[in-house]
């Protein structure tokens, strides 16, 4: 009885492996290679320099309006936190014992800013902001913690070109990139 198992186990190994030689790893005859066009909807990074930034642009003003409407709930009236994170704050506390994480005190670079809101939020609805929201957002957001003045307009432009107060806070990470 154990040969006829044993026998059993080879001929499973040797059926994956014919299988796999003629077919390949990725052919099991199912799905279809994805075109440019569908790659590109899911390609949405926006590196921290700014990279990637898609057109369009909005204002703090319009911001506002906007957090007031599609934020406020989550994340206070004036980002002050709630069900949502604290946006607003924490400026001089990342050295504490209790260190306040915000927009304005730990985040490193504008553009990602964009690319979290853009993905993450609202977060009942993921993706829905369109391009000149989100700019408008990221504007409001930069003005309520004194990055950015409130007649401020954001572009891909105008928000690589924001220097947050703690983008020299983190050190680079020694390890090679990977392809």
């Amino acid at each position: 009885m154990p040969m006829s198992r044993l026998s059993l186990v080879g001929a499973a190994i040797v059926l994956v492996c014919t299988t796999t030689l003629v077919y390949g790893q990725s052919k099991f005859g199912f799905g279809k290679k994805a075109t440019d066009a569908e790659i590109a909807g899911w390609s949405i990074d926006v590196d921290r320099d700014g990279k990637y930034l898609p057109p369009g642009h909005g204002t703090v003003s319009q911001g506002r309006e906007l957090f007031q409407n599609q934020c406020a709930a989550c994340h206070g009236e004036k980002g002050e936190g709630g069900i949502g994170d604290k946006l607003v704050g924490g400026k001089g506390t990342l050295a504490t014992a209790k260190p306040v994480k915000t927009v304005g005190s730990y985040w490193p670079y504008a553009p990602t800013l964009f690319d979290y809101i853009r993905r993450a939020m609202p977060l009942n609805a993921p993706e829905s902001l369109t391009n000149d929201e989100v700019y408008a957002l990221s504007g409001y957001i930069l003005n309520m913690n004194g990055i950015v003045p409130a007649d401020a307009a954001m572009d891909a432009k105008s928000l690589s070109a924001v220097k947050m107060p703690n983008r020299d806070g983190f050190v680079d990470d020694p390890r090679p990139d990977v392809p």
